[in-house]
């Protein structure tokens, strides 16, 4: 099992990537994309990292060009290292 990060690195991991904020035993980070194809396109790029990575996030498409991301790790019951290296794979992404 991943080994859970404590609140002081989760801060620390955070603050180089873009957007991105904790929220309770997830980081999220919220994106406003030019249109629904924008969005479409980059929640399958998004799909396609997590896949690779096999850590999947969960994704929330509204507004029409509004993507939400959720990130934690469910089998360790928190945030582990893991979920940063996705978050920072997903900045790396266009539109990210």
């Amino acid at each position: 099992m991943a080994e859970l990060l404590d609140d002081h690195t989760i801060e620390e991991r955070l603050g180089p990537l873009d957007g991105w904020r904790r929220e309770g035993d997830e980081i999220v980070t919220d994106r406003k994309l030019p249109d629904f194809a924008a969005a479409m396109a980059f929640v399958n790029a998004v799909a396609d990292a997590a896949e690779a990575a096999n850590h999947h996030p969960d994704i929330l498409v509204h507004d029409y060009n509004q993507v939400r991301l959720s990130v934690t790790n469910h089998s360790a019951g928190g945030l582990t290292q893991a979920d940063i290296d996705l978050a920072a794979t997903i900045d790396a992404l266009p539109g990210g």
